[in-house]
């Protein structure tokens, strides 16, 4: 059953089958032998190099996941630090608030709410990937079994580390906002997941942001829409809203609340690399000359919109444990996906929606100017956007398009990466299913809707929204 719940970053699956609280106590052993037997590799002997911090959303299964997945734990010789109910970027916190061997969050993102699972990161919050620890968690939770190990008994506290949350990302908030001297008001859809904790603890009272709330209640642990921020239909509510009157921006959170989507004050959401290439120049101002990293299936103006603003940038293979690695690796300031994450170096190069809501309201203090029109000048090119192409012979097809276009200029990252002059692109590989996935981009909206369709030829068959 483990081999059915161990993903490429991280543990989810349908609850209670194949996940269930038999599986979380050999995770949370697992877990904790891998993070001892580093701390310990590495000489760390104080006793927070024995501790793990555990959080859980809030899904109905969260509970007894959590139990079992600490038990675990425990039984290793661990330490627990139990952190409630949180959103992930404060698992990440408390590992280095605390100084913890490492944290893992009870949560199923965006899945729908019979999903759950587990975000499992090393100290410093370092990243636990497939190849970077995640199967050796699995060969190790295999080995094991509850009725035929002596538990070692480590122990468990509670912590609230609320305050300490609130005051390092208030820390990050203009001093006009804090101060009340610049007002903005903003809209934001928790979608019935973390950030509907987090949002009141962290930014409410704050005298320069008044916030209007849509599906902050997450106590019945089910969601009113899909908790996925980049699925349109799952921001028509908070447009709707939005249009009852005069906001400056809106924002719309996952089910852990570690992405989020922005949407301009007419309610038109934000493509997040063009985001990313706007709140480079604030970043880039704190940082000068610092690396900036970029999902490669950005447009090619957050690359010229980095060096213009005088950063170094950085490509990067899509998913946070290659993305937080790469800025780690740069030193650099802020990096960001397509999917909504964004990185921040002061949060330990982890992806963090509470950080991204106070760079995005903290640049707006400082103008007059609409979000729409600081966002206008980044858009320079014209895209496709990401199409689905089914294809049972997803190798063969990138080797087929790669032919095709002899004279283009190609890197394999990350599937595909080409560029023909007169358009460019990435196609990848979908990890669990057969397909094939299109970004593409062009000087003009023409040349991109005849690319797709001359490309179509090769990519397979094309899957409607």
């Amino acid at each position: 059953m483990l081999s059915k719940v161990f993903k490429a970053y991280d543990v989810r699956a349908l609850y209670p089958k194949p996940l269930n609280e038999a599986l979380a106590w050999q995770i949370g052993y697992g877990t904790a032998q891998l993070l001892l037997q580093e701390g310990a590799a590495a000489g760390f002997i104080d006793p927070m190099s024995r501790s793990i911090c555990v959080g859980r959303d809030m899904r109905k299964s969260s509970p007894s996941l959590s139990a079992q997945l600490k038990q675990g734990m425990r039984d290793a010789g661990a330490s627990v630090i139990d952190l409630g109910l949180v959103d992930t970027p404060m698992v990440y916190f408390a590992i280095n608030h605390l100084g913890c061997a490492g944290g893992v969050q009870v949560t199923a993102s965006h899945n729908p709410a019979q999903y759950n699972g587990f975000k499992i990161s090393r100290r410093e919050a370092r990243p636990v990937g497939q190849a970077t620890g995640l199967g050796e968690i699995q060969r190790l939770a295999s080995l094991v079994e509850a009725t035929r190990i002596t538990p070692q008994g480590g122990g468990e506290e509670a912590r609230d580390l609320w305050s300490d949350y609130r005051a390092h990302l208030l820390s990050f908030l203009d001093p006009a906002l804090i101060a009340g001297t610049r007002v903005l008001r903003i809209a934001i859809d928790a979608s019935n997941g973390m950030a509907g904790t987090m949002i009141p603890r962290v930014f409410e009272g704050v005298k320069g942001l008044v916030i209007e709330k849509l599906y902050f209640d997450n106590s019945s642990g089910e969601f009113v829409h899909e908790p996925n921020p980049l699925v349109e239909s799952n921001l028509r509510d908070l447009q709707a809203l939005m249009a009852t009157g005069k906001f400056d921006a809106g924002f719309c959170f996952d089910g852990d609340a570690d992405r989020c989507i922005v949407l301009d004050e007419r309610g038109a959401p934000i493509g997040c690399d063009l985001l990313l290439g706007w709140l480079t120049q604030d970043a880039l101002l704190k940082a000068p000359g610092k690396a900036v990293v970029y999902d490669l299936r950005s447009s090619r103006s957050v690359v010229e919109l980095i060096r213009e603003h005088g950063g170094v940038p950085i490509e990067s293979r899509v998913g946070h444990v290659f993305m937080k690695a790469k800025l780690a690796e740069a030193r650099g300031v802020i990096g960001g996906e397509l999917s909504g994450h964004f990185y921040f170096a002061d949060m330990w190069n982890t992806d963090s929606a509470a950080r991204t809501l106070a760079a995005v309201v903290s640049a707006l203090a400082t103008t007059k100017q609409p979000l729409s029109a600081l966002i206008k000048p980044c858009v320079r090119y014209a895209q496709s956007g990401e199409i689905n192409f089914e294809n049972e012979d997803k190798l063969g097809a990138l080797a087929a398009l790669k032919a095709a276009y002899p004279k283009a200029k190609t890197h394999e990252l990350d599937g595909l990466s080409i560029d023909a002059g007169s358009w460019w692109g990435n196609i990848r590989l979908s990890n669990t299913e057969p397909l094939l996935r299109l970004n593409l981009e062009a000087r003009d909206q023409k040349t991109v809707d005849a690319t797709v369709a001359e490309l179509s030829q090769y990519l397979g068959h094309r899957v409607a929204h």
